[in-house]
């Protein structure tokens, strides 16, 4: 988390406008008070990300990279500024409006792909729709199809301390994606894997995210991803900058 004394409100931190956009940040500011200093996370940021993008969010442990995808999902609350999906201002909602929002439209990959260990692959998968409501036939089809786009028909059965890390975070983006969401946020999915694993779960969410037309906001620290990005913003100091595709690492924003 970054540390920075309170200071005046700098001009806001525009990341490239979209048409079409899912995502719209306002003005958005993120900080926490501890004491006398002021931890600031993000200050004034507005942008916006497309429908179907596939955005990552680069940043170095603890520059705020989590903070964002809690704001974009609305597990988190913004300091100030608002955060809009398709329209939607999150901020509007009372606490149970933003939970029952995300459980109908936004997917999360977490790094520690958070399974429950009583639970087989397939219950796994249908825990988000048995949140929602009863889990149909059609619900199952679709548990089997998405384990088979993720290669694990035969390990429906199977507990998850059963699987590799990588087989359970395969298992961790099929069930992200059971409920058709249109936004999709992955939290260092590749962070507890090995190289060579983690590339195979980059391509996997690649391809399953745009076969759908899904959008896609991927933080992390890992430099690999950007092979996979339509683009990429970085978090440094507070602020969102857009980098360029080639990964040359000058950002370009508005200060």
């Amino acid at each position: 988390m970054l540390e920075v004394l309170i200071r005046a409100k700098p001009p806001a931190a525009t990341i490239s406008g979209v048409n079409n956009p899912l995502v719209e940040l306002r003005g958005l500011c993120k900080s926490y008070r501890e004491g006398e200093r002021n931890h600031v996370v993000l200050e004034n940021v507005d942008g916006a990300i497309g429908r179907g993008e596939l955005v990552v969010v680069l940043g170095k442990s603890g520059s705020g990279k989590t903070t964002l995808l809690n704001l974009l999902s609305g597990i988190d609350l913004p300091s100030s500024g608002e955060v809009l999906i398709d329209g939607t201002s999150l901020g509007a909602l009372s606490e149970k409006e933003r939970t029952l929002f995300r459980r109908h439209r936004i997917g999360f990959v977490f790094q520690f792909f958070n399974l429950l260990p009583t639970l087989t692959v397939e219950e796994n998968l249908l825990l988000p729709i048995e949140l929602k409501g009863p889990v149909t036939d059609a619900h199952r089809r679709r548990a089997g199809d998405l384990l088979d786009r993720v290669g694990l028909t035969d390990r429906a059965g199977t507990f998850p301390e059963r699987l590799s890390g990588g087989e359970r975070q395969r298992v961790a983006i099929a069930r992200a994606l059971i409920h058709e969401p249109e936004l999709l946020l992955a939290d260092e999915p590749t962070g507890n894997l090995d190289l060579d694993t983690g590339l195979e779960v980059l391509d996997l969410l690649d391809r399953m995210t745009r076969r759908e037309g899904r959008t896609l906001v991927m933080a992390t620290h890992s430099r690999e991803v950007i092979g996979v990005a339509d683009r990429i913003l970085r978090v440094e100091n507070g602020r969102l900058l857009e980098q360029p595709i080639s990964g040359d690492e000058t950002s370009t924003g508005l200060r």
